[in-house]
């Protein structure tokens, strides 16, 4: 009899300024040594977006506004964890900050970082990031540039 599968859920996001045509999206260094993208789990009673916008505010600091038409979900196995029956569900918005000050919480994140597109894409460990922020760089040219 196999073991039910769970389901974990997160909301984030790609977190970017700009500043006439020069883009940098900023990436947070966990404490575990991992390049990602501001996120957490989700709250009783929160939406997708209050979780992305709660945890942003939370990890970095900035206020952020959503890029209307941009949502991207991930999704894989928690077996590398040691939980083979639980599956991790996290959601990705766009999002821009204007000039603002960040600073990592210190509790979760060791540093956070500005980058162009390129740093990012070699910066990233995972290609689930880099397939995220791909998207959000093309979605950024084709819509907003």
């Amino acid at each position: 009899m196999s073991e039910e599968l769970l389901y974990e859920k997160s909301c984030g996001a790609v977190v970017y300024c700009q500043k006439d045509n020069d883009i940098k999206y900023l990436l947070v260094c966990e404490h575990g040594g991992f390049w990602v993208f501001p996120k957490g789990h989700m709250e009783d009673g929160e939406s997708e977006r209050e979780t992305a916008l709660r945890e942003v505010k939370e990890e970095t600091g900035l206020d952020v506004t959503f890029v209307d038409g941009f949502r991207v979900k991930d999704e894989h196995n928690l077996a590398r964890e040691g939980r083979p029956n639980t599956i991790k569900q996290t959601i990705y918005f766009l999002a821009k900050y204007e000039e603002q000050e960040f600073g990592p919480q210190e509790s979760e994140i060791s540093q956070i970082v500005l980058m162009d597109f390129e740093t990012a894409m070699a910066t990233l460990q995972f290609d689930s990031f880099k397939h995220i922020l791909t998207q959000a760089h093309s979605f950024l040219e084709q819509k907003h540039c």
